[in-house]
């Protein structure tokens, strides 16, 4: 069937217009149906919990399940590349660490690129980091620890979790920006690392504030500074590195992703709701309970973190010779 030239222009008309309310509708219900969170690690552990408050906070908000799936594994790159590879309709997102950005340069082989495969959506929180010693360390400050380690080059050993974590790093990054040599042993857990340097094994590990706290009160570990650029009211006697190392900083955080593609305005809604459930005065207090401070941000702006991120970490596994196996 032939349509005259008016008749086809009124209906092509119609058809974009009905297309346009069709999207617009689309984006004011969303979520239609149920939101799942890819967490890449295992239940049970820090950022486990504290996604779990996030997405308990976003189904009461948006009226439809956000479902936490675990999965763990290799440093974090099974799950991400599972929501690389999602549908960009909102109904895939990925709680994203510090990891995805160590993981550019760590790993060499993966089978996708963070930044250019995932639509950031929000920063969500910042979880500080904690210089601590075991008290026979005859140091009781950081400049006292940078002279005692220039004096004594290759004799102090730092611990951590594993290759490539970002405990590991944030020692190795201090140890970059001060020009000393310490070595680096380690462990199949944070927790064994930790217990180390409370038993003396080991002299020094910049650990997460949450898990060293309750041993540096009782003075099982003497705390020398927090990784953040400011003071931490958890320990407000305790200073910033920064305060001594210009320019030191070394948080790890938490935040969201979604497939590349995905709409904008469910990107932005996605974002006004987490910021929302962030500044709730309820979240805060329980956020600060466990250690760790909302970190909100706009799409555009945890874009540009998440960039700047990748590159401030790839220099540090570059200097440092990290490799995972």
């Amino acid at each position: 069937m032939n349509l005259p030239r008016r008749q086809f222009l009124y209906f092509a008309a119609g058809a974009i217009a009905l297309s346009a309310s069709i999207e617009i509708v689309g984006a004011q219900t969303y979520p239609a149906r149920p939101v799942h969170i890819i967490v890449p690690f295992a239940a049970g552990n820090g950022p486990d919990i504290i996604a779990r408050l996030l997405e308990q906070s976003l189904s009461d908000r948006l009226g439809q399940p956000f479902i936490i799936e675990n999965r763990p594994g290799a440093g974090t790159n099974v799950g991400t590349e599972a929501v690389t590879t999602a549908s960009p309709d909102g109904y895939t997102l990925l709680w994203t660490p510090t990891a995805s950005a160590i993981n550019a340069t760590l790993y060499q082989d993966l089978h996708f690129n963070f930044i250019r495969d995932t639509t950031p959506v929000a920063g969500c929180v910042r979880l500080p980091n904690i210089m601590v010693v075991n008290p026979s360390l005859p140091v009781k400050t950081v400049p006292e620890f940078i002279a005692y380690a220039k004096a004594n080059p290759g004799k102090i050993n730092f611990v951590s979790g594993g290759n490539g974590t970002t405990p590991h790093l944030t020692a190795e990054l201090f140890k970059m920006m001060i020009g000393i040599n310490m070595i680096h042993v380690p462990y199949r857990s944070s927790t064994q690392a930790l217990t180390d340097v409370i038993g003396g094994q080991a002299q020094v590990m910049f650990d997460g504030i949450p898990s060293s706290v309750t041993h540096v009160k009782a003075g099982e570990l003497r705390a020398l500074g927090v990784t953040t650029a400011a003071r931490q009211a958890v320990l407000p006697d305790v200073p910033s590195i920064s305060e001594f190392v210009p320019g030191y900083e070394a948080s790890s955080w938490l935040g969201i992703v979604a497939p590349k593609g995905t709409p904008a305005e469910i990107v932005d809604e996605l974002n006004n709701e987490i910021n929302a459930a962030l500044a709730n005065p309820e979240m805060k207090k329980r956020l600060s309970e466990i250690g760790t401070e909302p970190m909100p941000m706009p799409p555009a702006e945890f874009g540009k973190f998440i960039v700047a991120e990748t590159d401030k970490w790839g220099k540090v596994v570059k200097f440092a010779g990290v490799k995972v196996e």
